[in-house]
């Protein structure tokens, strides 16, 4: 069966390694913080001048004045710094974030990412995601394989305004983990638990590139 929401950022926190400092983006992203084993020593930091983040708060844990980029009340670890924007984005800009994980509405075979407007639909703006895939030393994208209406997301060419070009390096799904390859083409790593491969190539447009036998993902 395909993941929820929960299934897909337990599986990317699997791609995080010790002593990274890590960008979270706003919508499934930002679940991946309650999911990190507590093994790890990793940063997580949000634009808007955190860090040193902690999962998401308790009730009894809400302070109003502790929010992430995406507006959503937060936790602070022990040694946690707050500063402002400006400080935040010298930090993205001069290449020190490891990791960033984002959303996205589209992705391109050539790992070209669309994920900040939909035309016709009013938005506040691009926010820090341009700065981030711009600058980030590894992107991976959290995201529906496809549409509520059954249309795929992993495209041959993003239709909606880009955000980055060649970008991203991994993308993992509710149907799959892929690798986007340098000449192009998604590559399938895993697949979802009781998903067939055939119904991941059914939910591709882009190129899908399949190597032997799939194994499923392993979610605790």
């Amino acid at each position: 069966m395909a993941l929820d929401k929960i299934g897909i950022a337990k599986r990317i926190a699997q791609e995080v390694q010790d002593g990274m400092y890590i960008n979270l983006g706003i919508g499934i992203p930002t679940l991946v913080a309650n999911y990190i084993p507590d093994a790890l020593d990793v940063v997580l930091q949000s634009e808007n001048g955190l860090l040193g983040i902690g999962q998401f708060p308790t009730e009894e844990e809400v302070d109003a004045d502790l929010i992430n980029a995406g507006k959503q009340t937060i936790t602070m670890r022990d040694g946690s710094v707050l500063f402002d924007s400006s400080e935040s984005f010298a930090m993205i800009r001069g290449g020190h974030v490891d990791l960033t994980i984002l959303g996205a509405m589209e992705v391109s075979e050539n790992g070209d990412i669309s994920n900040w407007k939909i035309p016709g639909k009013m938005v506040k703006g691009m926010g820090g995601a341009m700065d981030l895939v711009a600058s980030a030393k590894n992107i991976i994208v959290a995201m529906q394989h496809t549409s509520r209406s059954g249309e795929s997301k992993l495209l041959k060419e993003c239709s909606l305004p880009i955000t980055g070009l060649k970008c991203v390096r991994k993308i993992i799904t509710n149907l799959a983990v892929l690798e986007v390859q340098e000449g192009g083409g998604f590559k399938l790593l895993e697949r979802a638990p009781g998903v067939t491969v055939e119904e991941i190539k059914e939910a591709t447009e882009g190129k899908l590139i399949v190597e032997g036998d799939i194994p499923e993902m392993k979610i605790d």
